[in-house]
């Protein structure tokens, strides 16, 4: 280590204690959303709102599988999910029992499918009341339930060795009702409408972290820390 350079120090830690005092500033509760990362990922998430709409697609995929008539043994996790299930297929026209955690269905799929776009369509537009009148459950918790039966029921009908339909069922808890239950509550926006912020954000975020690389690179320079050749 040779002797310390006393402008290349300076200069290192002007950088530091600048990149310190902008990370206070992000963490400051300066937004309606609370700091600035809070303002961001509500900011990405609502664009990405957007993105995630494919209840239309999977409505398509359900229409091509057409009707099919099931009788499923529904396991849940527990006596209260497999009640909580059963207004759900009720609505759809099922016939239902319930015996201890084991759900028992018999229904056309295409229905059942069709009744869980319909709630996943009103959750994904944030109209939990839709749900509220249904079944008097609010939004998370009525799709909650549907997740917990469409798993079980794609586990059943691959015992029946019924694939297609398994796959189908799965394709209705990823694309609609995962994706209902993730973004509800956040209104969605169109990219074109934020491309401003969110250039600036990734722009930002490059200055930044090169802003705090060059001051630890001059922090270590002025200390008289070099990169030794061999």
């Amino acid at each position: 280590m040779s002797r310390i350079k006393k402008k290349e120090f300076a200069i290192g830690v002007f950088l530091m204690v600048t990149f310190i005092a902008v990370m206070v500033g992000i963490f400051m509760p300066l937004f309606d959303e609370g700091n600035a990362l809070n303002y961001l990922d509500n900011l990405y998430n609502s664009i990405s709102k957007g993105s995630a709409y494919y209840i239309p697609k999977v409505e398509h995929l359900i229409n091509d599988h057409g009707s099919e008539v099931v009788t499923l043994n529904l396991k849940m996790t527990d006596p209260s999910a497999a009640e909580s299930a059963e207004p759900l297929f009720s609505r759809a026209g099922a016939t239902t029992a319930i015996e201890d955690d084991n759900l028992m269905v018999d229904g056309d799929l295409e229905t059942i499918f069709s009744a869980c776009l319909e709630d996943a369509e009103s959750a994904y537009h944030n109209r939990s009341e839709d749900l509220v009148a249904r079944y008097g459950m609010e939004a998370r918790p009525a799709l909650h339930s549907w997740w917990l039966a469409l798993g079980a029921m794609e586990k059943d009908l691959n015992r029946q060795k019924l694939f297609d339909a398994a796959q189908l069922t799965h394709t209705v808890q990823a694309k609609t009702v995962e994706c209902a239950y993730n973004y509800y509550g956040i209104e969605a926006q169109e990219i074109r409408n934020r491309w401003g912020t969110v250039l600036f954000s990734l722009v930002f975020y490059v200055l930044y972290t090169i802003w705090y690389g060059f001051g630890i690179m001059y922090i270590f320079e002025g200390l008289g820390f070099e990169l030794a050749a061999h």
